[in-house]
């Protein structure tokens, strides 16, 4: 038997299953008599004291393996103590609610309002406040922890999901593979199981239901395949597979650090995309050419105030210095509509990727947009940051938001306030409209950067995080590909940079018909770059424009992927 998942985080690993069900409450909610509330009360207290104690003995235990980890647990120990849902769980006790009762009401109501977001980054977060809930019912009941932590052999973890407690607490030498029914390549488990090098395969339908512990198991995340109880000859072959993808990755690594030139000796500028500007993405600034893309929105979520700007300047700030000479382009706040802030309310949308978000909500409130912009202005004396404005649709948006540019610069002027007269100002051409009239807005700005993800949605119209529409997302579709060469070919004219930040950036099929394009600066995240380097280096830009041409005569974007999936099958 065959099953199919999704591979995020690549990886071949052969044997026994063994299957993982956490903890599942079962709450009562029987009204407490009111004299049996300050017992309820206690026991709440008590329960928390619990869920904490565990909570720091793992990021201990994490703090000596690997602390970036540990800062997991740590978001785990400020949901745990949130005030405010601690004060509406306190006054469920008072109402009468059991303590199981009311913490299970109040963590709920918050889990579903994150999951509720179009935006799948924040929809993820969701997990930990089930994870907290979890653990905190499960003190409540008096019932002790069962996690990952101790595992008699090596194994093929199956569940329905897992909690970022258990992929962070997991002994990873004895965990060969992941396969869950659920969760994306931004779930913790997906960042997790990437970073500690584990094959993971999520979305593996009904794989509970399907697998029993002991069973052999093939998990194939590299073509997202599960082979359940393979014949002796199958599991050979793929034991060769594993053994090539073993020495693949060693060599893959040797081309992480050093610069990234083609075969006929033209260099690309590999670069990063960052987010939470934690300790381990800015040391991993060193590997590349620098930031393609900062997005600054991860700074305000999961906050109850909105970020003042000197937290931000100190971040923006941090940044900078580790890259040196090397440009930061910060993407000014893309929130609003699809994506949801505690900290900042906003009415609901009908059809949100199309709403008031990114430059159009800043734009709005330009009191957050010009907190931004001053602290954004000030850090950049300390570095190369060039700024960039996502969800441009117009000429019109580009003065604008260049306007308020100006606007921040005379306070800071007046103010006698140091901050970076030299600045670089983009966009980022992810609407088919500003990518249509490349020609002027490359008159405008100094560069741009072409966000693939939300282009390729507003081209083929379908919602990129909407599953019932998913064959209509085509990542290789002839149209986009023709919207990327022409716009390349404009801002080349203009002399102008410009680079590409979305999926397709790290995607190493698409990387021949990039280059092919013209394009010479490249942005991914970081478990992409040294296979983006490699790839680079085994492409000559003569083939790599024929390839292009090719592509862009393509009928459909089936075509497109088997055409390159056999042109690329000796260098991808």
């Amino acid at each position: 038997m065959v099953c199919q998942g999704n591979p995020v985080s690549e990886g071949i690993a052969i044997g026994k299953v063994m299957r993982y069900e956490p903890f599942v409450p079962v709450v009562d909610n029987t009204a407490i008599a009111g004299e049996k509330i300050p017992a309820a009360l206690s026991r709440y207290e008590e329960a928390r004291s619990g869920a904490k104690q565990e909570l720091e003995e793992l990021r201990l235990r994490l703090e000596q393996e690997d602390p970036q980890k540990a800062k997991i647990i740590k978001a785990h120990m400020d949901i745990l103590f949130d005030v405010a849902m601690e004060e509406e769980i306190r006054d469920g006790i008072a109402g009468g609610k059991s303590a199981e009762a009311a913490a299970d009401q109040i963590f709920r109501k918050y889990a579903r309002i994150i999951g509720r977001s179009a935006d799948e980054r924040i929809r993820e977060r969701a997990s930990d406040l089930e994870d907290v809930r979890c653990r905190l019912l499960r003190n409540c009941m008096g019932i002790p922890e069962r996690n990952l932590a101790f595992l008699a052999e090596p194994a093929v973890v199956v569940a329905k999901d897992l909690f970022p407690s258990d992929t962070a607490s997991m002994d990873r030498r004895k965990v060969l593979a992941i396969v869950t029914e659920v969760g994306g390549p931004t779930s913790h488990t997906a960042i997790l199981a990437r970073s500690y090098g584990i094959p993971a395969l999520l979305g593996v339908k009904d794989a509970l239901s399907l697998l029993q512990s002991g069973q052999s198991v093939i998990v194939d995340a590299v073509d997202g395949k599960l082979i359940v109880n393979p014949a002796g000859e199958e599991e050979k072959a793929y034991r060769r597979k594993a053994a090539e993808f073993r020495r693949q990755a060693e060599e893959t690594k040797k081309y992480l650090d050093g610069d990234s030139f083609t075969k006929d000796g033209v260099k690309i500028e590999v670069e990063l995309n960052i987010g939470s500007a934690n300790a381990q993405e800015i040391d991993a600034i060193r590997h590349t050419n620098g930031v393609g893309l900062f997005r600054s929105e991860f700074l305000y979520l999961g906050r109850e105030t909105l970020p003042t700007e000197e937290e931000q300047y100190k971040i923006y700030r941090r940044v900078l210095m580790q890259a040196g000479d090397a440009p930061v382009i910060l993407r000014t706040l893309d929130i609003g509509g699809d994506k949801k802030l505690e900290c900042l309310q906003l009415p609901k949308e009908e059809n949100p990727f199309l709403g008031n978000r990114a430059l159009r909500l800043c734009l709005e409130r330009r009191d957050i947009f010009k907190t931004q912009l001053r602290a954004a202005l000030r850090a950049g004396t300390v570095g190369n940051l060039w700024l960039m404005f996502p969800m441009v649709g117009s000429m019109d948006d580009i003065r604008k938001a260049k306007g308020v540019v100006r606007e921040v610069q005379r306070d800071l002027d007046c103010e006698k306030i140091e901050y970076n007269r030299e600045i670089k100002i983009g966009i980022m051409i992810e609407i088919p409209a500003i990518a249509l009239i490349a020609d002027l807005a490359a008159k405008e700005v100094d560069f741009a950067s072409i966000g693939t993800n939300d282009l390729c949605q507003y081209t083929t119209a379908a919602d990129r995080l909407n599953q019932n529409v998913a064959q209509y997302y085509q990542s290789y579709h002839p149209a986009l590909f023709r919207l990327i060469r022409d716009t390349v070919r404009q801002f080349d004219r203009a002399g102008k940079p410009i680079s590409v930040c979305g999926e397709l950036g790290g995607d190493g099929l698409a990387m021949p018909v990039l280059l092919g394009f013209g394009m010479r600066r490249v942005s991914m995240g970081l478990s992409a770059v040294a296979r983006a380097k490699r790839i680079i280096s085994r492409l000559d830009l003569a083939q790599a424009r024929d390839m292009a041409d090719r592509v862009c005569q393509m009928e459909t974007a089936g075509e497109v992927e088997a055409y390159l999936r056999d042109a690329l099958k000796d260098i991808v």
